[in-house]
């Protein structure tokens, strides 16, 4: 494993990102980064259609939501 160097402005959106998503600062790197990568390998798709074929991909089949 390597070390990425990144602009500091980079950094801190980043760090802010981690709060929101309930990840470590490396894991949302690597999720943006893999997005990032899938997004130019597939760019007819937009982010969701990939996020939900990760998911799929992943096993993870979609439940109802109930409305109390």
């Amino acid at each position: 494993m390597g070390i990425v160097n990144i602009d500091d402005d980079l950094h801190d959106q980043l760090r802010k990102a981690s709060v929101v998503s309930c990840r470590s600062i490396n894991g949302q790197a690597a999720f943006w980064i893999k997005i990032g990568m899938l997004c130019e390998m597939h760019p007819t798709q937009s982010f969701n259609e990939i996020v939900a074929r990760e998911l799929r991909d992943a096993g993870i089949v979609a439940q109802a939501v109930r409305v109390a």
